[in-house]
């Protein structure tokens, strides 16, 4: 593994992931939500400079990204990748994780998040969590099975994401 995606619901545990993976393997990791948002959570102003920017990274040799299934951010990257990692937890579960980073980091910047954009938790955040599974499960689905032909990985529970850790 070379090229990892990881994939998954806010608070599965997809940054946590890919700087344990960063810190074991030594390849470089990457995180979406630092490249589309800018200071305040708004969108990337410019979708075909995000695009290219995530572009750029998968066009390296050794890469892990971490992030959700940005449509805008392209195929290539499932494309390039030669695993894909998927967190599936339960919804109780990402949304315990969400609420106790939101106590933790409340109005700090995370590490794995853009400059300027501090922890936050709102009403539309909680729906996009509580809908997770329903609607954007199925579009991250459609595009591995459109752009990626190599391993999968779907992790559904803490013992399981231990276990690939071991293995890899």
């Amino acid at each position: 593994m070379n090229r990892i995606v990881v994939l998954g619901c806010s608070g599965s545990g997809k940054s946590t992931l890919v700087r344990a993976l960063a810190k074991q393997t030594g390849i470089p990791a990457f995180h979406l939500d630092q490249m589309y948002w800018q200071p305040g959570w708004t969108p990337h102003p410019d979708l075909s400079v995000f695009r290219e920017t995530v572009d750029r990274v998968v066009s390296g040799e050794r890469w892990i990204l971490d992030g959700g299934f940005y449509d805008a951010a392209g195929p290539l990257r499932f494309a390039r990748a030669d695993c894909i990692v998927i967190f599936d937890l339960p919804t109780r579960i990402c949304l315990y994780r969400v609420l106790k980073r939101w106590w933790t980091f409340r109005g700090e910047t995370r590490p794995d998040l853009a400059p300027g954009c501090p922890e936050t938790f709102d009403p539309a955040f909680l729906w996009y969590i509580m809908t997770y599974r329903c609607r954007q499960t199925p579009k991250g689905d459609a595009l591995i099975a459109q752009h990626f032909k190599g391993r999968i990985v779907r992790i559904r529970s803490e013992a399981e994401r231990v276990a690939f850790m071991r293995l890899g």
